[in-house]
């Protein structure tokens, strides 16, 4: 499929079984060109995680080299009620995600294209860390690049979903509400599995 970017026409999508449900086996298209104020790719998040009250106490990582679009998506999450952190390249990334304890943030909003270390050698080396709960933490790609082979390139970096520039505060909602849902479900699964091992250490006694 192609794509005319001079009038951001959607030309085909890409299925993929990342996103907010990555692992999980969900599948959802990704547009192959979005225009400039498209949403994000990932699955509509339910009406009641679309509230600003959602978002209080979250703690984002926004990676941007550039001062304008970093204090723009800085100020807009703050205006959803979240906390944030900034880096300005890759490597700063790295150095915030691996100096905190296990999903100190909640998700980290990744630029693509920056000095020093790209976002797709960051999140590589993120995920590649072996810090616990690595596979938890939602990082999302934030570039003007919307084409297949970028998706699927910040696909196998360990990303998992794709926001297209400039960001706008709808994009992040359903972002943050994605992240929501995705850290409940992990938590439950955690609770269920610890529930498990007492009932097997139970029986067994």
């Amino acid at each position: 499929a192609r794509c005319d970017s001079r009038k951001g026409k959607r030309t085909g999508q890409w299925e993929s079984k990342s996103g907010c449900e990555r692992g999980r086996g969900l599948r959802f298209p990704e547009p192959l060109c979005q225009t400039r104020r498209a949403v994000s790719p990932v699955p509509d998040a339910p009406a009641a995680l679309l509230t600003e009250e959602s978002f209080v106490g979250m703690r984002i990582l926004v990676v941007e080299d550039n001062t304008i679009n970093r204090e723009l998506s800085a100020e807009l999450l703050r205006m959803l009620g979240a906390e944030v952190e900034v880096a300005q390249n890759g490597r700063q990334a790295v150095e915030a995600v691996l100096g905190h304890p296990a999903l100190y943030y909640d998700a980290v909003l990744m630029d693509i294209q920056m000095p020093v270390m790209d976002g797709y050698e960051a999140a590589r080396r993120i995920r590649a860390s072996g810090l616990d709960r690595i596979e938890e933490l939602p990082i999302l790609a934030i570039t003007a690049d919307a084409f297949a082979e970028d998706i699927r390139q910040a696909m196998r970096a360990g990303m998992d979903g794709h926001l297209a520039k400039p960001v706008s505060m709808e994009q992040l909602r359903k972002a943050l509400a994605c992240c929501t849902r995705r850290k409940r479900r992990f938590s439950q699964e955690e609770q269920d599995a610890g529930r498990g091992r007492e009932e097997s250490t139970q029986n067994s006694n």
